[in-house]
């Protein structure tokens, strides 16, 4: 069972959303303890909460959000969804990349997710760093890469792959600490950029492919794959950005490798 804290940062859903979605009976959570009213969630409702997320999203009646999750027929269930999503389409563009989210998180049987382990040395990088809401990373990730770029050209330090870190309150509270960095071997003291040392880490690491609009459903699948493999989860996660908008303008071409770390419980199944 995981605690609503552990679901809140594998679904990306604050615990506030959380509980609205159990308060309108969307997602009940798999056991809510009689004494202290404390939400337990299981790892198969992941894929669950991401699909009322994006259902949601689009607007869809809280109605339809049901009957949408009571069918078990993929069919019907892909009608229901067709019919709302035409709709929405002749209405804003923006809806067309939530769609694409949408049937990935409703394919029947997804491919399996590659999730390698691997020992992370400590090591001191040049970073930005700050306590930053979640609706304000995309600016402040922007604005911090930027003073991160000038900075190392600056001192004569080539530019190394981008990465970040991701404090865990910043999924479930909706603020939490960011550190957005790049290799240099002198990191410079300049404006927010200083040297900044992330620690030795095991990690759970997977690829997502594409845009960043539904890096939370790669985000369910790892998380999932964190659960089902025995593995405690622990600390900020990390993201390295092997291509991304800066490198290509080329959605389909962005790589992003996501870094869930973990203690080893047992040996991976």
């Amino acid at each position: 069972m995981l605690a609503i804290g552990e679901f809140s940062r594998l679904t990306h859903l604050s615990v506030r959303t959380l509980r609205r979605y159990h308060e309108a009976g969307l997602l009940e959570p798999a056991h809510v303890d009689p004494a202290t009213g404390y939400r337990s969630y299981d790892a198969d409702q992941i894929g669950v909460a991401q699909v009322v997320h994006r259902l949601r999203e689009l607007d869809v009646p809280l109605a339809d959000v049901r009957r949408i999750l009571g069918t078990d027929d993929p069919d019907h269930r892909a009608a229901l969804v067709s019919d709302h999503l035409r709709r929405l389409e002749a209405e804003l563009d923006r809806t067309r990349t939530a769609v694409a989210s949408l049937r990935r998180l409703l394919r029947p049987d997804p491919a399996p997710l590659p999730v390698e382990l691997r020992a992370v040395p400590e090591v001191v990088v040049a970073g930005v760093e700050g306590d930053v809401a979640d609706h304000e990373v995309l600016a402040w990730y922007s604005g911090a890469m930027a003073e991160l770029d000038a900075a190392l050209a600056a001192a004569g330090e080539p530019a190394g792959v981008p990465g970040g870190s991701y404090d865990n309150a910043l999924f479930e509270d909706g603020r939490g600490h960011v550190v957005v960095h790049r290799p240099a071997a002198r990191p410079p003291r300049v404006g927010r950029v200083h040297p900044v040392t992330l620690p030795a880490v095991e990690l759970a690491v997977t690829t997502h492919a594409g845009e960043h609009d539904d890096v939370d459903v790669t985000y369910g699948q790892l998380g999932a794959w964190v659960v089902a493999n025995a593995l405690a989860v622990a600390g900020p996660v990390r993201e390295t950005y092997l291509v991304g908008p800066r490198d290509t303008p080329d959605p389909a071409a962005w790589r992003t490798e996501i870094g869930w770390p973990v203690f080893r419980l047992g040996a991976p199944g």
